[in-house]
């Protein structure tokens, strides 16, 4: 990475703050725009250390609630049930995501083209789902059933295939299992959480003996992008989703997946 700019890595840090909590595949976006750029990090690293900047964002912004559940763990059903189900929600990526590992970073993680498919197909779902008349059946992430939990778990397990977008995997799952929008990207929040530290911790065990202090610079710069552009994102979305629901972002990932692939067709 030491023949990278500065410049680079801050707009990466960017792309992965603004579009990681939004169903847009951050992953996604980072790998075509490191390809446009000429960006290689070193092991492919890059793309997923800088999310512990996205969540630490989501630390910050949900401290005082993240506080509160981990108090009352001792004394409160809801709040034990309540980890238990992120917990449930988390272990299917966790195992298929260990043992998959290097077929992802070596195979899917160097495919544009399947990346820009993925964007299409996604935006497609989502947009068919959003305009779905689902009745929601759970309004409240620490009400949800346990297999409603487990089942948005095996959703999430989609988005290890770069361009399908771990938050929009995870809500259209939710909403078709009953859940009302509001809920279903907010329960995307704290299943990040886990998930996203577990790849982050899975990352640095797998690249500790390539990555070097040259590296360390231009990861600082987009971790602290990342945390800036996702602190925003996290403190304002819900609100949007509640009033104007997913169109937005699944005509985003039509757009960009067509965009890309006309890219891929005219420059490779």
């Amino acid at each position: 990475m030491e023949h990278q700019t500065i410049v680079e890595a801050l707009l990466l840090g960017l792309l992965e703050g603004l579009t990681e909590f939004i169903p847009v595949s951050s992953t996604g976006h980072m790998l075509l725009a490191g390809h446009f750029l000429g960006f290689e990090s070193t092991g492919k690293a890059f793309e997923v250390l800088i999310q512990l900047g996205a969540i630490l964002a989501i630390l910050s912004v949900y401290f005082g609630r993240l506080w509160k559940i981990a108090t009352s763990l001792p004394s409160d059903p809801g709040a034990r049930r309540f980890v238990f189900g992120v917990l449930l929600a988390f272990l299917p990526a966790a195992v298929i995501g260990f043992l998959a590992h290097d077929f992802i970073k070596t195979v899917l993680f160097e495919s544009p083209m399947l990346i820009c498919v993925m964007l299409i197909v996604g935006g497609v779902a989502l947009l068919w789902v959003d305009r779905l008349a689902l009745t929601p059946k759970y309004r409240n992430v620490t009400d949800y059933p346990l297999p409603v939990y487990l089942g948005i778990g095996f959703f999430q397990c989609l988005a290890m295939i770069p361009g399908t977008s771990r938050s929009g995997a995870t809500i259209v799952g939710a909403l078709l299992m009953g859940t009302d929008k509001r809920s279903a990207a907010e329960f995307s929040f704290f299943l990040a959480m886990p998930t996203m530290a577990g790849a982050f911790t899975l990352e640095l065990i797998k690249n500790r003996d390539v990555l070097t202090a040259a590296d360390l610079p231009i990861i600082g710069v987009g971790f602290v992008a990342a945390f800036i552009s996702g602190v925003f994102v996290v403190r304002h979305l819900l609100d949007y989703v509640s009033r104007h629901g997913f169109g937005l972002f699944a005509w985003w990932r039509l757009i960009v997946g067509t965009a890309g692939l006309v890219a891929l067709l005219i420059w490779g």
